[in-house]
C-alpha cells in the first residue's frame, strides 16, 4: 500500500510538472521568453519560483539528515542558506537586473568587454550547474528506491527526462510556473506530516531523544582533531557568498521588470525560505527520538522519508510517507529544472548557437538547438551521479557553494562596486578561485581522511579560497590598469542609477 501511494504521489508531481511546463509552448515565442521570461515576472511569482528552485534535495532531505547525524551545530545550515539572500539583496540584486544581461557570462562581457572572461564564466556556470545537478539525481534515486524498492537509476532517469522536457518546452517561462507551483507543493508536503508527528509526540507526553555526547552543544568537536569554529565559519561564508554565485539563482533576477521588483523579490524569498526551514530540524529531532540509530549502510539523508512509517501505523503512515516522497520529488524537479535552465542557456548561447549560425548563415534563435542544449544539460550530471553515489547530498552541494563563492562572488561584487576591476584581474580571480576550490574538493574525495587542520581546510575550503580569489583579482587589477575597460564609468552609472531616475527618463517625451 505504501509503495502504491508513493508511486502515485511521485507520478502526480511529475505529470503536473510536464503539464505546467507545457504551457511554455504557447507562451514562449521570443529569445527573451526562453532566457528571461520576457523580463515580466512579478515579485511574488518570482519569489515563489526562486524559493522553489533553491530548496533542493539538500534542503528537503540533507539538512534534516545532517542535523540528525551531527547535532544542533548544523542548524547553521538553514540560517546560512537564508542569509545568502540578504547578501544578494544588499550587494547585487538591483544592479544585476539593470545590466540588461540574459546570462551571467553576458554580464561578465558587458562589464569587462572581454571574450576570455565570458568564456571562463560560461565554463564555470556549466561546471557549477552540473555539480549541483548531481545531488539532485542522487536524491531522486535515493527517494524512489526507499519508497518503492526500484533500482536507483530509475529515479535519476525519471528526473532527467521530466526536467529536459519541461526546460525544452518553453525555457524560462515554463520553468517559472513549474517552480512557483513546486515551492508550495514542497512546503505542504513537508509541513503537514511534521504537524501530525508533532501532535502525536505531544499526545504521547513528549520525550527526549537519546543522543551522543555533544549533539545538543553548538560548536562541538566531532573528533579530537576537529576545528568546529573554523568549519562553521567557512560553511557560513560559502552559503552567504555562494548563493549570489549560483547561476540558477542569479538568472532569476534578470526576469524581473526592474531593480525595484528585484529587491521586492529578494525580501519575499527570505520570508518564504524562513517558513520552509522551520521543518527540517523537527524531522531531525523526532528522528533521533524514534530512530536512535540507523542500520548499516543506510544514510541519514533517508530520515525524513523513513520517520512517518515508524511513528504512524497503517494507512495514515502510508499517506504521510507518500506526501514526503512527492515533496522530495518536487524539490528535486524544481531545483534540477532551474539548474538545467541556467546550464541550457549557457550551452546554447555560448557553444551551440554560434556554430549553428555559421552552418546556417544566420543568427536565428533556434528552438531545436535550445532543446538539444536542454538534453545535454541533464545527460552529463545523470551519468556522473551513477559513479559518485557514496558522497552525501549536502556534501556535494556544499562544494558547489564553495566553488560559486570563490569564483562568481568576487567577480560580481567587484564588478558591481569597484570600477578599477580589470580584465586581467577578473581572469586571475576566476582562475585562482576555481583551481583552489576544485583541488580541495578532489583531494577530499580521493585523498581520504587527513585529520587535523589539513582535513578541515580541504573539506571546508571557502574560508581561504574566497579571500584568495578576491585578493588575486584586486592585486592583478591594480597591476594592470591598462586593461580596465574604457566605458566602465558609463556602465557603472547604469548599474547604480536609482530606479526613480530611470522611470523619470522614460517619461520624458522625445
Amino acid at each position: 500500500m505504501s509503495d502504491t501511494l508513493s508511486v502515485l504521489a511521485v507520478a502526480l508531481v511529475c505529470v503536473t510538472t510536464v503539464v505546467v511546463g507545457g504551457l511554455g509552448l504557447r507562451l514562449s515565442r521570443r529569445t527573451s521568453d526562453f532566457y528571461v521570461a520576457g523580463r515580466t515576472v512579478s515579485p511574488r511569482l518570482n519569489a515563489s519560483a526562486i524559493s522553489g528552485e533553491y530548496l533542493s534535495a539538500a534542503s528537503f532531505l540533507g539538512v534534516a539528515g545532517l542535523i540528525y547525524d551531527q547535532g544542533v551545530d548544523l542548524l547553521w545550515l538553514p540560517v546560512g542558506y537564508t542569509l545568502g539572500y540578504l547578501v544578494l539583496l544588499v550587494m547585487v540584486a538591483a544592479p544585476m537586473r539593470r545590466s540588461g544581461a540574459y546570462t551571467l557570462p553576458d554580464f561578465a562581457e558587458a562589464r569587462l568587454g572581454s571574450v576570455l572572461v565570458r568564456r571562463l564564466a560560461a565554463v564555470l556556470v556549466v561546471a557549477i550547474g552540473w555539480m549541483y545537478l548531481v545531488p539532485q539525481f542522487q536524491g531522486a534515486a535515493l527517494a524512489l528506491a526507499l519508497v518503492t524498492g526500484a533500482p536507483q537509476w530509475v529515479g535519476s532517469l525519471l528526473v532527467a527526462v521530466v526536467v529536459a522536457v519541461a526546460v525544452g518546452a518553453g525555457g524560462m517561462r515554463s520553468i517559472t510556473f513549474v517552480q512557483a507551483m513546486q515551492y508550495w507543493i514542497k512546503l505542504t508536503c513537508l509541513a503537514v506530516p511534521a504537524f501530525v508527528l508533532l501532535a502525536l509526540w505531544m499526545r504521547s507526553g513528549g520525550g527526549v531523544p537519546t543522543v551522543r555526547e555533544g549533539w545538543w552543544e553548538p560548536f562541538a568537536a566531532r573528533s579530537p582533531d576537529d576545528h568546529p569554529y573554523y568549519r562553521t565559519f567557512s560553511m557560513m561564508l560559502a552559503l552567504c557568498l555562494g548563493t549570489m554565485g549560483l547561476p540558477h539563482v542569479l538568472v532569476r533576477f534578470y526576469t524581473n521588470p526592474d531593480g525595484v521588483a528585484a529587491r521586492r523579490t529578494t525580501v519575499s524569498v527570505v520570508a518564504l525560505l524562513g517558513v520552509f526551514y522551520l521543518w527540517p530540524p523537527v524531522y531531525a529531532v523526532l528522528g533521533r527520538l524514534h530512530l536512535p540509530s540507523l542500520p548499516e549502510g543506510v544514510r541519514s539523508d533517508t530520515i525524513v522519508i523513513q520517520l512517518p512509517g515508524r511513528v504512524v501505523d497503517g494507512v495514515g503512515g502510508d499517506v504521510l510517507t507518500a506526501m514526503l516522497a512527492g515533496g522530495a520529488f518536487a524539490a528535486l524537479l524544481s531545483t534540477a529544472s532551474g539548474l538545467a535552465m541556467s546550464v541550457t542557456g549557457v550551452l546554447h548561447q555560448e557553444f551551440l548557437r554560434p556554430r549553428l549560425a555559421r552552418l546556417t548563415g544566420g543568427d536565428a534563435f533556434g528552438f531545436g538547438g535550445f532543446r538539444l542544449a536542454a538534453v545535454g544539460a541533464v545527460v552529463v550530471p545523470f551519468v556522473v551521479a551513477r559513479f559518485v553515489e557514496q558522497i552525501g547530498i549536502a556534501t556535494t552541494v556544499g562544494f558547489a557553494f564553495s566553488l560559486a563563492a570563490a569564483t562568481f562572488a568576487p567577480l560580481l561584487i567587484l564588478g558591481v562596486w569597484w570600477r578599477r576591476l580589470s580584465r586581467a584581474g577578473a581572469v586571475a580571480g576566476l582562475i585562482f578561485g576555481s583551481v583552489a576550490s576544485t583541488a580541495a574538493a578532489v583531494t577530499t574525495y580521493f585523498g581520504g581522511p587527513l585529520g587535523g587542520w589539513g582535513e578541515a581546510l580541504l573539506a571546508n575550503p571557502a574560508a581561504w579560497c574566497t579571500p584568495l580569489a578576491f585578493a588575486s583579482a584586486v592585486v592583478v587589477s591594480l597591476a594592470t590598469p591598462g586593461s580596465v575597460p574604457r566605458d566602465t564609468g558609463r556602465l557603472m552609472v547604469r548599474l547604480h542609477t536609482p530606479e526613480r531616475v530611470h522611470l523619470a527618463r522614460s517619461r520624458v517625451p522625445d
